[in-house]
């Protein structure tokens, strides 16, 4: 029967639950009558009004609330958070409709009792569905699913432990490379080799695997995650070994995959003696420091031990929030760092002005930037505005103020762009190139890199908001691919190419391997447990939908706009060669620029950067 069920059509199961609600609608108003007015009788009169509102404003706030999209055997507290949320909008508009119509026989106050009811009974109705469906046994077992512990070493036994008290996966088995363990038992648990683990996913209903690998390389974590990529589990991970300073393992500690798992690559390690260049006991400037960029920046830095950091941003929230995150980082690490925050924006030249008069920073990381291509290319202007004149500003605020060395951080999308802020940001390139000559005293460079994981409008966070609602994952193109690098990676990779500047140089870095979004999010589906619905698949549990690309998104990223980019003493850190305008000349096409970004004039400001940027084409 269960079988039968799950090899439905999604329409059929969602029509299914549709119908189930109006009969937990219609239950729900028959037990609240009941409950209030002491008697349980059939309708009559204008209580049959009752049941007919009732499932009527019920299932179209659950269908807006995305309660028929979610896959019972996989829903968990964001789905009930979401059905609590409908439920009390429901309550709402149904105490509404019986304070207006006022019916004979009908209670005011069943606008609160009948949702209390029909909440509950849509709660059970969906635990119960979760534990059915997933095969769960409620005459022999309380478990919400079967795992699987890979790693039979220290911390996957304490896992195991763990297991006994909270009881949320029932433990099947473990595995483990080591063949002196397999064939043998851990507190009555099996060990299993490797090799088994499919054929015992399939018998034995598994739903869960659980990497506890903390101090595991990460070629072989990626070989063991690629080889459970194709079975239908969720596989999560404990922490890295860093992480585990408590000495206890419980299985909260687990948690979806990290970035760099579902990137397959291994970061290089920093070297510590660019990290600390131009740092160590300076006064060092971040502008844009509440962004995700900028905030990382000032973490790495802190580290480094400056006498002063100085946090620029006009965004008064996440300033205050990475401001009051460094202020912890400083009390546990016993850092000895004065944190300045400034509130300031960079299209703001006197204030920029007076901050560096004041503080003289040594050197400044300007990470201040427009990055959202869509919103960009909306709203040319302003992008303009911040992008190439916020970075002549800063730039010129700081060598007035004699820093010997000025860092932007720039993009991959700065290469033969096809969008306003790619081709602003090689604007503000050109800008720090030209200005080399003007200001010798200062050490200009950028560090151009590709997407960063994490950051703000990346696609893992988004594709894992998108699952938990059921999907679908959104993807532009199937072709679209894009280089990736964490967060912190990058952050160490700017402070180190930046140490390495010499005067208008372009650094790119290594970035790997292209990635391909389709593939991300299937991996991701996969590694959730759950299945692709597609044409050869459409009994699958997500959608990935393709919307088309965005407005100036192109389908590859390039790192050079040049050839032959040079090595440097650091293996993920290349210096380019690319041409740019003396000052004398860009200065005249800057005027007319800031013109046309102070009227809006996207055509105006299109001619411009078409002139300049090279291998620049509108969408």
């Amino acid at each position: 029967m269960r079988n039968r069920v799950l090899a439905l059509p999604r329409w059929s199961k969602q029509a299914v639950v549709i119908a189930l609600d109006i009969t937990l609608a219609l239950l729900a108003t028959w037990i609240a009558l009941g409950l209030r007015l002491d008697e349980w009788r059939l309708p009559y009169g204008e209580q049959r009004w009752v049941y007919v509102v009732a499932p009527l404003l019920a299932v179209p706030i659950f269908v807006r609330f995305g309660l028929y999209r979610a896959i019972f055997r996989y829903t968990g507290q964001a789905a009930l958070n979401a059905t609590a949320k409908a439920v009390f909008l429901y309550a709402v508009l149904l105490t509404g409709v019986l304070l207006w119509q006022r019916w004979t026989n009908v209670p005011r106050t069943l606008g609160v009792l009948q949702p209390l009811v029909f909440l509950f009974l849509v709660g059970a109705s969906r635990a119960f569905a979760r534990f059915w469906l997933a095969g769960v046994d409620f005459y022999r077992s309380r478990d919400e699913g079967r795992a699987l512990i890979y790693g039979a070493g220290d911390a996957g036994v304490q896992t195991a432990s763990a297991f006994q008290v909270i009881g949320q996966l029932k433990l099947v088995a473990f595995v483990d490379d080591d063949p002196r363990k397999v064939g043998r038992s851990i507190n009555g648990i099996a060990v299993l080799a490797p090799a088994d683990v499919p054929e015992f996913v399939a018998q034995e209903r598994i739903t869960d695997i659980l990497l506890a690998l903390p101090s595991v390389s990460r070629d072989r974590r990626n070989q063991i995650i690629q080889s459970l990529e194709s079975l239908p589990v969720h596989v999560r991970s404990l922490p890295s070994m860093a992480d585990l300073t408590s000495g206890k393992v419980t299985v909260q500690d687990f948690h979806e995959l990290d970035i760099e798992d579902l990137l397959g690559r291994e970061p290089v390690p920093p070297r510590a003696e660019l990290m600390a260049r131009d740092l160590v006991g300076q006064v060092v400037l971040v502008s844009g420091a509440g962004g995700s960029i900028g905030a990382e920046l000032t973490r790495q830095i802190m580290l480094q031990r400056p006498r002063q950091l100085l946090l620029l941003d006009h965004n008064e929230f996440g300033l205050y929030a990475i401001h009051q995150e460094l202020q912890a980082l400083a009390a546990a690490s016993a850092l000895t760092v004065e944190l300045v925050p400034l509130l300031a924006s960079v299209v703001n030249p006197p204030r920029l002005r007076a901050i560096c008069d004041q503080y003289q920073p040594a050197t400044v990381y300007h990470a201040a930037a427009y990055k959202h291509v869509p919103m960009v290319e909306d709203n040319p202007g302003e992008g303009v505005r911040n992008n190439v004149f916020g970075t002549l500003n800063m730039a010129r605020a700081a060598a007035a103020s004699g820093a010997r060395r000025f860092v932007l951080v720039s993009t991959d999308k700065a290469v033969r762009p096809t969008n306003v802020m790619g081709a602003t940001k090689r604007m503000a390139e050109l800008v720090l190139q030209a200005l080399t000559s003007e200001h010798p005293q200062t050490l200009f460079c950028m560090v151009r890199f590709g997407n960063v994981l994490g950051s703000s409008g990346s696609v893992v966070p988004l594709f894992r908001k998108q699952l938990a609602e059921g999907g679908p994952l959104t993807v532009t193109h199937t072709e679209v691919t894009r280089y990736f690098m964490t967060i912190p990676e990058a952050a160490q990779l700017v402070l180190q190419a930046g140490a390495m500047g010499t005067g208008a140089d372009v650094f790119v870095l290594d970035m790997g391997e292209p990635v391909k979004i389709m593939d991300l999010a299937r991996r991701m589906v996969h590694l959730s447990g759950l299945t692709v619905r597609e044409a050869q698949h459409p009994q699958g549990d997500i959608e990935i939908a393709v919307t088309g690309l965005r407005a100036g998104e192109k389908l590859y990223e390039e790192l050079l706009i040049g050839e032959n980019p040079q090595p440097t003493e650091h293996p993920r850190i290349m210096k380019a060669h690319e041409p740019f305008l003396p000052w004398a000349q860009l200065q005249t096409e800057l005027h007319a620029l800031e013109s046309a970004a102070n009227l809006n004039d996207a055509v105006a400001i299109k001619a411009v950067l078409v002139k300049h940027v090279q291998g620049y084409q509108p969408s």
